[in-house]
């Protein structure tokens, strides 16, 4: 029984992934990869704006006052979306991961789209669903509530 190798660059973990400067498979799966990789970094990016600010505002009490405030509001928020900057690009490059989406590429290509009058119709059909089960639970609603008011019932 012949096994077969696991290919060396599929097995090398992300902390080792993350020094590395190569792109894995860069023709496959570019737009989920693309798209991933912008998300990641908006996640970042906002996060680091969001740590500006709140360094800004002072939230860490006496760090204002020291000598190297300014240093630690611009440098550490700067460096948070840098080093995020460059995990997202590792990121979506990690062989394990870029496999996953260059198959999460793949198989939505398999998907059958609806034209815009399916669409239009199988919404249609859901908001009026939406709509008579709104308005039949008032009723219900309303029906029972009368009956407890005849019966007196808090």
């Amino acid at each position: 029984m012949a096994t077969v190798a696991e290919d060396s660059s599929s097995s090398r973990s992300l902390l080792s992934e993350l020094f590395a400067g190569s792109v894995y498979k860069g023709r496959q799966g570019r737009i989920v990869r693309q798209l991933t990789c912008l998300a990641i970094w908006l996640t970042f990016w906002l996060g680091a704006w969001q740590l500006f600010e709140a360094l800004r505002a002072g939230f860490f009490e006496g760090l204002r006052e020291s000598s190297y405030g300014n240093w630690v509001v611009y440098g550490v928020p700067l460096l948070f979306a840098l080093g995020g900057t460059w995990l997202g690009y590792r990121l979506v490059n990690w062989p394990r991961f870029a496999d996953f989406l260059i198959s999460v590429e793949s198989e939505m290509s398999k998907v059958s789209w609806p034209t815009k009058s399916e669409l239009y119709k199988a919404s249609m059909v859901v908001i009026f669903t939406m709509a008579f089960l709104a308005v039949l639970l008032f009723a219900y609603d309303l029906l029972w509530q009368a009956i407890f008011d005849y019966l007196r019932v808090s």
